[in-house]
């Protein structure tokens, strides 16, 4: 592939919002879309896509930092796991002992590598705001926000944003998940505005709440590929799908200025 992929962090300011689930959904969609997706598990210390996905990985991301490191690198393929025609995974270490041997300068080297041999790389993170998700967030080419309707969520983003704001970073975009507790009816969308301090640029609903996830875990599927995804939740899939299509739509444009 000679063109550049997009880079994409789905990222959070709290954990259990959502933000794995989202973005395999968001990887699934971009897979209908024919794109070829790289999901990159930058959770280094417990990251789930490989879990998830039940990717039997052999490799991980300590593997290509210590190939890099030693003189054994050759070629990028070498580390990702295939999930399927259009998805493949490159998975955070198995030992959590390995996370604190990888230094955040490979964020910059794995996404070089990554870009130039996706259309899309999806980039899964902690909450955390540690030198490597920081840099991660720097270096993405879009940043997608998942928050939802939980007071002290609600008031981290809105710290998160303001940071954002400070710097003059304006390439995120924040998505509202009212699927991950359904019963949570704190604050209405005018109200959640006003306490980020921003706009709410997409929602996935409460009917996107599933019942049965585990299932879909337990079995590794994507829930945007299931079959009867499309119109079961057709709202919400219509949602993500108009996630993945600005997001290109917003690189054509920015190509063409």
């Amino acid at each position: 592939m000679n063109n550049k992929g997009t880079s994409i962090v789905v990222a959070s300011a709290k954990g259990g919002v959502g933000k794995t689930i989202t973005t395999l959904n968001l990887a699934g969609i971009f897979e209908v879309l024919e794109k070829k997706v790289l999901i990159i598990d930058f959770d280094l210390s417990g990251g789930g896509i490989s879990t998830a996905l039940n990717v039997l990985n052999g490799k991980s991301i300590y593997h290509f930092v210590y190939d890099y490191n030693n003189n054994g690198y050759q070629d990028f393929k070498n580390y990702v796991t295939k999930y399927d025609q259009y998805i493949d995974v490159l998975a955070s270490p198995k030992d959590p002992r390995q996370a604190g041997k990888i230094d955040p300068k490979y964020v910059e080297i794995i996404l070089d590598k990554a870009v130039f041999n996706y259309d899309v790389v999806l980039i899964d993170t902690t909450h955390d705001l540690t030198d490597f998700n920081i840099l991660t967030l720097d270096l993405a080419d879009y940043i997608l926000f998942v928050v939802t309707n939980d007071p002290l969520d609600l008031k981290n983003m809105r710290s998160l944003i303001a940071i954002f704001k400070d710097l003059d970073l304006n390439n995120y975009k924040v998505i509202l998940n009212e699927s991950v507790a359904p019963f949570k009816n704190y604050f209405g969308i005018y109200d959640i505005k006003n306490i980020i301090k921003a706009n709410i640029d997409y929602v996935l609903s409460k009917d996107f709440y599933i019942k049965n996830i585990d299932n879909f875990v337990m079995n590794g599927k994507i829930i945007t590929l299931d079959n009867k995804a499309s119109s079961v939740f057709s709202k919400d899939y219509t949602t993500l799908m108009g996630i993945c299509t600005d997001i290109f739509k917003e690189g054509e444009k920015n190509e063409n200025t």
